[in-house]
């Protein structure tokens, strides 16, 4: 695996030479580097945290730019200890903040309410001019949306006023990291 993920690392710099590049066509500003770091965060730590917990637990980890949030609900208090411990655990993450509701794992039609709101966030800031492509990450859990991403404050300004436009929105929280 570790052979893996060097091979797909050393292809990514080859193939993207100046990996760390400028905004050049209103994409994500993390480099090839850092997006491959952050996917290796997401699914190591996904990996992890299913093997200790399997269906007793319903998380989901979004990592930016080496800022890991993770989101979902776990049966108590240890449990979401545990998984952010699992989490810090894996190689490169900068800083987490752990967002994990203790009760009930919620339902599916609560779940397919997050996927839609999120949804049409997306929607809304695609057609936004203030923001640029691929910026601005969302994660919806129980109808309270996470914004992440490198952003100017006019951007991060304006992704909160889309979101919180979205029927379903129960409450719009920033965690952004600011360029500007």
């Amino acid at each position: 695996m570790r052979y893996l993920n060097l091979l797909l690392l050393a292809a990514i710099f080859l193939a993207a030479p100046g990996c760390a590049h400028k905004d050049t066509k209103g994409g994500d500003l993390r480099s090839a580097g850092t997006q491959l770091e952050d996917d290796t965060i997401e699914s190591k730590s996904k990996i992890r945290i299913e093997e200790k917990y399997q269906d007793s637990v319903l998380v989901t980890v979004t990592s930016i730019n080496r800022f890991v949030l993770i989101t979902g609900e776990a049966p108590n208090e240890a449990a979401k200890t545990e998984i952010e411990r699992i989490v810090r655990s894996i190689p490169n993450v900068k800083r987490t903040s752990n967002e994990i509701t203790v009760g009930a794992l919620s339902s599916s039609s609560s779940r397919r309410a997050d996927a839609g709101i999120t949804r049409n966030i997306k929607s809304g800031l695609g057609s936004s001019k203030t923001i640029r492509n691929k910026t601005v990450h969302i994660a919806t859990h129980k109808g309270v949306v996470y914004l992440l991403g490198l952003v100017t404050h006019a951007e991060a300004a304006a992704a909160a006023e889309i979101a919180s436009s979205v029927a379903g929105v129960q409450k719009v929280v920033r965690v952004f990291e600011y360029i500007d």
